[in-house]
């Protein structure tokens, strides 16, 4: 069991917040943490990489010498890979990246990532973070306040707001989401991760109600 001290927006300790780690994830897997960040990495990618082939570059197909007779290698015509000008050998392709472990596997990854960001002491919890309307400088001086500013942190909040949004959204390295959107790739890539108890106790719910409808179905 893990306690972690719940702060204001102040930077004052208001109370404690029981966590065990365990509860979210039973054993902590370095390997599917790796597999899940590589599959989210390697959908990000565009592929759309293209280079031309030697039936697409403009030349003439014609033979350049004739094969015999004059001293030199043989020689295609000029939109051979060997010559400048000519097509790639090899020529680039535009693919499809993407793909997809199973749903089970990337939740259980997002939980192991939660579990060892609270382990490693890399979680910091406040009470309520909430906006009457979107003010950068008051978000820029509860991070302070809480000694978090200067790293890459993520902001996860229970739900949805434009207002917490906003005020994030141009602070450097700091980004926002709801708990509902973690997954192992933005809970780990940040160097902190900073939740409103609301938020947490959403993200233990979650992980609960998965745990039981998995011993459910063994």
């Amino acid at each position: 069991m893990v306690s972690l001290p719940v702060y204001d927006r102040t930077g004052a300790e208001v109370g404690n917040y029981e966590v065990d780690p365990a509860a979210l994830a039973p054993r902590i897997s370095k390997q599917l943490m790796h597999d899940a960040v590589v599959m989210y990495q390697t959908n990000r990618r565009q592929g759309s990489a293209k280079t031309k082939g030697r039936s697409e570059v403009r030349g003439s197909t014609q033979k350049m010498y004739r094969q015999k007779g004059t001293g030199r290698a043989r020689a295609g015509s000029r939109r051979s890979g060997i010559r400048a000008g000519g097509g790639h050998i090899f020529a680039k392709r535009p693919r499809d990246w993407s793909y997809r472990l199973p749903k089970k596997a990337l939740r259980m990854a997002a939980r192991m990532a939660m579990a060892a960001k609270i382990a490693d002491d890399e979680v910091t919890l406040i009470d309520d973070l909430g906006f009457a309307e979107p003010k950068t400088r008051e978000m820029a001086a509860i991070l302070k306040a809480l000694k978090i500013d200067g790293v890459s942190l993520l902001v996860a909040v229970a739900d949805y707001d434009v207002n917490v949004y906003k005020s994030i959204r141009n602070l450097a390295n700091v980004s926002v989401v709801p708990v509902g959107e973690l997954n192992a790739l933005n809970v780990l890539h940040p160097r902190r991760l900073l939740m409103t108890t609301a938020a947490l106790d959403a993200f233990r719910q979650k992980a609960i109600g998965a745990t039981q409808a998995s011993n459910e179905g063994e």
